[in-house]
C-alpha cells in the first residue's frame, strides 16, 4: 500500500461556520459550489468539510456514539484492480481488530 491519503474528511457542526472559517484563511474550495460537503485542495490530497451528522450516517455509527471523532480518512486507489489488494494489505496488518 502507497503511503499517502487522499481526502481528509471532518465532521462539523455548522457547515457554513466551517467553509467561512477556512476561506477567511485564504483556501478556495477545489469544486463547485455543494450545499452539503465541501472540498479544498492541500497539495496531493483533499480536506472534505461535512455535517457531523451525516458522516456518522454515511460510516453506519451513531453521530453521538462512543468511539466516533468526527473524522473520516480516504484512500482512493489509483484503478478498481488496487482496492482488493488493498483492502487485503489492511486486514493482514490487523489481524486482531
Amino acid at each position: 500500500m502507497e503511503q499517502r491519503l487522499s481526502i481528509v474528511t471532518l465532521g462539523v457542526a455548522d457547515l457554513k461556520r466551517s467553509r467561512e472559517f477556512y476561506e477567511r484563511l485564504g483556501w478556495r474550495r477545489s469544486m463547485a459550489k455543494e450545499d452539503s460537503i465541501v472540498f479544498f485542495q492541500t497539495g496531493g490530497m483533499a480536506l472534505a468539510l461535512f455535517s457531523r451528522d451525516e458522516l456518522a450516517k454515511d460510516a453506519n455509527v451513531p453521530a453521538d456514539g462512543e468511539g466516533f471523532n468526527g473524522i473520516a480518512l480516504a484512500y482512493n486507489t489509483r484503478n478498481r484492480e488496487e482496492v482488493d489488494s488493498v483492502l487485503a494489505e489492511a486486514k493482514a496488518a490487523a489481524p486482531n481488530l
